[in-house]
């Protein structure tokens, strides 16, 4: 079955993007972030977020669709992010694409935000030629990481996972911002951290490994977060500034904490599951650390490791458009009249993706 080119919206938080895609190749992407305007909160303001997102949709899709050299009457479909969310910044998005769909008579799919996330590891890497590249085997585990979520799924095609676990309080990349910011580091925290580590000890603090002796794929950073919030006050008690090497200790040592408890329980799964390619996507998925832990860890295990590629890893619509029309090929349809914003507490109480 053929299809022509998807394009795909992206607007659930703080990141106004949006893409082309066909045959799993991205022709055109733009993305109108937002971080500098946030930056002096210290995070996202969610209704200052939908405001820019309506300021920015138009001209980042005309740009979007310039950089593909496509006109809408080529296009094939619509695929917009619906959940988890935002819900004002999801309802700019999901207007927009309804509006579209009726307008250019293009079927429309609503998109779950963090399988889009996972789905990213089928598109073609930047830079990859010819009409096949390596891509991880279905069914595979996913470990979906970032700012709102750390799950594990057993992803078995598209619009098809299986939650197997996940986080019993902070997400991963939650922890991350927090410690960022007890650390006096600038926002967004992932980065700032990961860049912060570099030439740091990560054994000099003692931190505790969150889900020791458990069997099961569920994961804690309340724990890690506490210890690291009461090391720094007692720093701090001491005397001393975060700064300089002891700074880099403090990033090296959190982020080495974080990763290997991610590592661990994402291999213990696998195994449990006899899943032998390993999917690591999100925000969190950029992290340094955290691909240098998996991949060995992987390699020791005799697991294929599939990291998102970089530029696909934090919010983008190239893996809302990717997904998009791997479900549109698969029949999937939504009715542009009704298909509504789920935000982020509604969608947590689903089971899918």
């Amino acid at each position: 079955m053929t299809f022509g080119p998807v394009l795909g919206i992206e607007t659930s938080c703080d990141e106004t993007a949006v893409a082309v895609v066909q045959h799993g190749i991205v022709r055109g992407s733009r993305i109108a972030t937002q971080v500098p305007i946030h930056l002096r909160f210290g995070g996202v303001v969610p209704e200052i977020a939908a405001r820019n997102h309506l300021l920015t949709i138009l001209p980042t899709l005309e740009a979007a669709l310039d950089d593909a050299q496509l006109t809408p009457q080529q296009l094939g479909g619509l695929a917009v992010t619906h959940r988890p969310g935002l819900v004002g910044a999801l309802l700019v998005g999901i207007q927009t694409a309804r509006t579209l769909a009726l307008a250019w008579h293009l079927p429309l799919v609503g998109i779950d935000h963090i399988e889009a996330h996972v789905w990213a590891a089928m598109l073609r890497p930047p830079k990859v030629e010819g009409s096949a590249w390596p891509k991880p085997s279905l069914p595979f585990l996913a470990l979906a990481v970032s700012g709102g979520h750390t799950s594990l799924y057993r992803v078995e095609g598209p619009g098809s996972s299986i939650l197997l676990g996940r986080t019993l309080d902070d997400a991963a990349g939650e922890a991350f911002d927090k410690f960022a910011k007890l650390a006096g580091l600038p926002y967004p925290g992932g980065p700032s951290v990961d860049q912060g580590s570099e030439g740091g000890d990560p054994h000099r603090f003692v931190l505790p490994r969150g889900m020791l002796g458990r069997d099961d794929a569920a994961f804690s950073f309340s724990g890690l977060k506490t210890a690291m919030r009461l090391k720094i006050e007692a720093l701090r008690a001491e005397g001393q500034v975060l700064e300089g090497q002891l700074l880099k200790d403090l990033c090296a040592s959190f982020q080495h904490a974080a990763c290997e408890q991610l590592v661990r329980v994402t291999l213990r799964t696998a195994r449990a599951h006899g899943l032998r390619h390993v999917v690591v996507a999100g925000g969190v998925a950029a992290n340094r650390e955290l691909r240098r832990q998996m991949g060995a860890a992987c390699e020791a295990a005799g697991l294929r490791f599939w990291p998102v590629p970089m530029a696909y890893c934090t919010d983008n619509a190239s893996m809302i458009a990717g997904l998009g029309e791997a479900l549109l090929l698969a029949g999937r349809r939504d009715d542009p009249h009704s298909l509504d914003a789920v935000p982020t507490g509604l969608a947590r109480r689903g089971t899918s993706a």
